[in-house]
């Protein structure tokens, strides 16, 4: 039995915008939006084919507010391959 990462967790400002750019722009699929509650929703998108997906959460708070786009410390997150 093989192990992968099944999904990995990015916060964004907006999740509309979020899914608007990874799958509008980049052509990612949308796996799942669902509504958890008046502010909350479970949102997957991954690249078509791949078995890890992006867990898009919207931010909450001062301190999440503050952290999109620096989650990483000004290190890159992210790396895509073509192979």
């Amino acid at each position: 039995m093989s192990s992968f990462i099944a999904a990995v967790t990015l916060t964004v400002p907006d999740y509309d915008q979020a899914i608007d750019f990874y799958v509008g722009v980049l052509g990612f699929d949308l796996l799942e939006d669902t509504k958890l509650s008046e502010t909350k929703r479970w949102v997957k998108v991954a690249p078509k084919g791949a078995q890890t997906a992006l867990l898009i959460a919207q931010a909450d708070g001062p301190a999440q507010i503050a952290a999109v786009g620096n989650q990483n410390g000004g290190r890159v997150s992210f790396f895509s391959s073509n192979r």
